[in-house]
């Protein structure tokens, strides 16, 4: 299932979606048995030790300090054994907790680290429609304060809920054992605790479910906001995005304090619980000291008991909190893992030898909502080695066609076919290898101009050097102090529009690709550029089949064969000499296209 890196093998989500809340928590930690088993081990050795302390106080007070018939030196010897005996004891404790904390420590990370990289390998392989559907602020949430919280749980919290289970049936056994009636009173408590717990865990997992809710909302919130600070302001959207954040931060609030309520009424309730027992003790083991049925020292050690069984109750309303958000954090993160949006592959993916670059479309219908569709019985043929340009206004599914062929998406009827072949029965990875995409924005990666290029292709520098002549950026890049070395993006030297258009066409290069496609990916080059730029994409079309999206008319007049769409559907197509005579809305478009393009 898993490799030395941590890596989850996707097909395992099929029988993990199988298993409860706490079972999954448990197959995750499954290869840590043994670090469990270990700390298990040491929660007895540590219970045991702070459980003997108030039994080394009882013999203490009854069999020295108040046994009046043993000498003075002996009484002094025995008090001295026993507080050897005492700090032994804790230093004992001490050691157990130390290797305890450190053994969980080390497990809840290795949990944790797998868990994330489980989660981002899941991520990678979902369609867009799922990204489309949940923002982006929201799955960070998932994979940073939702695994945080499950990190918690598993480290300074079990270690916490085990020891105080042990400890609590320890000392309900020590207490019968000195003096049953004494403490089957005090067990009359116990079902109003029970109560209690349980009240309160219904109530905490509800709270925390609200705030890790509004808390993903402020995050989704804050990194749209952030990421296109710039359009906020210069449409002045600042008010209504201060009052959008305030009506959430002010949410989150309210669902805040509402989990604080509910511990305002737990916490005393615990603390009353303790005094009403502390009472009773005094009251009904005083009168049985003075009756002469109970001794001092076990008095004491009735007292010192029920001082270390409401510690943990204590301690339990406390890290209930910390689970209770673990538990909602661990169904947001299931959730996600359930999450079945992958596109479906076939048992046997194909991965053929070679592609000539063939592309056809028949009868192809999709749109990103059902009730919407952007293409209706779509037809389209490019034979290899020929450039296509699509050319229509926004909406008109020109980016769709793309998204399908780099198989983003599946049609909803219909079949795209590559080489005769379905592309769903073709390895996504292969395809993609297969088809190279220039689009307007690109992206540059924080690192070099050789790992921005290659992207982990291998090639030697003397190849790479080639591929950035073909693409006119290796003259800029010899420019620059540190070469193919030299950090671009955050943390390095910026690019322009035009250098980054040049650095996707020597990506495309590096990856030799059958096919290519540019989604308006010369849009925002400037006219200095424009030279340079028409000059890559005459080296990078060369030997391929060509889809370009381009409202240039200088790139439009390169394709043999032009399609004009409106409303998914082609209402004109032929070649451009034909089309720019036949007074239709090609022409139209080359109107714009020349005023736009300066020609």
């Amino acid at each position: 299932m898993w490799d030395n890196y941590g890596y989850f093998e996707e097909d395992q989500l099929g029988k993990f979606g199988d298993l409860s809340l706490w079972r999954r928590i448990v197959f995750l930690s499954r290869p840590y048995w043994l670090g469990a088993l270990l700390a298990v081990l040491l929660s007895f050795i540590v219970v045991g030790c702070g459980l003997s302390l108030p039994y080394l106080i009882r013999l203490a007070v009854d069999d020295i300090i108040l046994n009046t018939s043993l000498a003075a030196d002996l009484r002094m010897e025995g008090l001295k054994r026993l507080a050897l005996a005492f700090c032994g004891l804790m230093v004992l404790e001490f050691l157990g907790n130390f290797i305890q904390v450190l053994i969980l420590e080390w497990t809840g990370q290795r949990i944790m680290h797998r868990m994330r990289q489980m989660m981002f390998v899941h991520l990678l392989r979902l369609e867009l429609k799922f990204f489309h559907q949940n923002p982006a602020g929201r799955l960070v949430t998932r994979l940073t304060n939702d695994i945080q919280n499950m990190h918690e749980m598993f480290t300074s919290v079990i270690v916490t809920l085990f020891n105080d289970g042990v400890k609590l049936l320890g000392i309900l056994g020590i207490l019968f054992w000195m003096n049953w009636r004494l403490a089957l009173g005090i067990c009359l408590l116990l079902p109003v605790m029970v109560g209690n717990t349980l009240w309160f865990s219904r109530l905490a997992r509800d709270a925390f479910r609200q705030i890790r809710t509004h808390l993903a909302q402020i995050n989704s919130f804050l990194q749209e906001s952030l990421s296109g600070v710039s359009l906020i302001q210069l449409f002045l959207r600042e008010q209504s995005s201060q009052a959008r954040f305030s009506s959430l931060n002010q949410a989150f609030f309210a669902k805040a304090l509402y989990q604080i309520r509910v511990f305002a009424v737990f916490m005393p309730l615990i603390e009353l619980m303790s005094a009403l027992t502390i009472g009773t003790i005094l009251w009904y083991g005083g009168s049985q000291v003075m009756a002469g049925k109970m001794s001092v020292g076990m008095l004491v050690a009735f007292l010192s008991y029920m001082r270390l069984f409401f510690q943990p109750m204590r301690e339990l309303s406390q890290k209930y909190s910390i689970v209770q958000s673990a538990l909602a954090s661990a169904e947001r993160i299931f959730q996600l893992l359930d999450t079945k949006a992958i596109l479906p592959l076939p048992p046997s993916p194909l991965r053929p030898a070679s592609s000539k670059g063939e592309i056809e479309f028949k009868e192809v219908s999709f749109g990103y909502e059902p009730e919407r569709p952007v293409l209706e019985h779509f037809s389209l043929k490019i034979p290899p080695g020929q450039t296509l340009a699509i050319v229509g206004a926004t909406g008109s599914g020109k980016t769709t066609i793309i998204n399908l062929l780099e198989r983003f998406y599946d049609p909803d009827a219909g079949e795209i076919l590559l080489d005769g072949i379905d592309l769903r029965v073709l390895d996504p990875d292969w395809l993609r290898r297969q088809v190279g995409l220039v689009m307007q924005d690109v992206f540059l990666l924080p690192g070099t101009i050789r790992d921005n290029v290659l992207l982990e292709v291998e090639k030697t520098d003397e190849a790479l050097w080639e591929i950035l002549d073909k693409a006119q950026l290796g003259r800029l890049v010899r420019q620059l102090p540190e070469g193919l070395a030299t950090r671009v993006g955050e943390g390095g030297i910026d690019l322009s529009a035009g250098q980054r258009q040049l650095l996707a066409f020597a990506r495309v290069l590096a990856r030799e690709p059958r096919i290519l496609v540019l989604d308006e990916a010369t849009a925002s080059v400037d006219p200095e550029s424009e030279k340079l730029t028409e000059q890559a994409i005459a080296a990078t079309f060369a030997g391929r089949t060509n889809i370009v999206i381009a409202h240039r008319l200088s790139t439009i007049r390169r394709a043999d064969h032009v399609l004009v769409m409106a409303e998914g559907r082609i209402i004109e197509q032929g070649s451009h000499a034909e089309l720019a005579v036949a007074n239709g809305a090609y022409q139209r478009v080359l109107t714009i296209s020349g005023a736009s393009s300066g020609h």
